[in-house]
């Protein structure tokens, strides 16, 4: 049975540093929370709503 090719670009993934994967990571995580940021920004009644919920659910929460 012939042995699979393996695709380049999966290859960099495999051989990624874990630095290299943090640093995306933290990139990543920035981009959203400013994102998260402006869409409270642009919809500030949907956001009070969600942190209401939040809360209440956090109110409920049993350890």
């Amino acid at each position: 049975m012939p042995e699979p090719e393996h695709d380049p670009e999966q290859y960099d993934i495999e051989t990624e540093s874990d630095a290299q994967r943090r640093r995306r990571r933290a990139q990543f995580l920035r981009e959203l929370n400013e994102a998260k940021a402006l869409r409270d920004r642009v919809q500030p009644r949907r956001a009070r709503a969600a942190r209401m919920r939040q809360q209440m659910r956090m109110r409920t929460f049993r350890w």
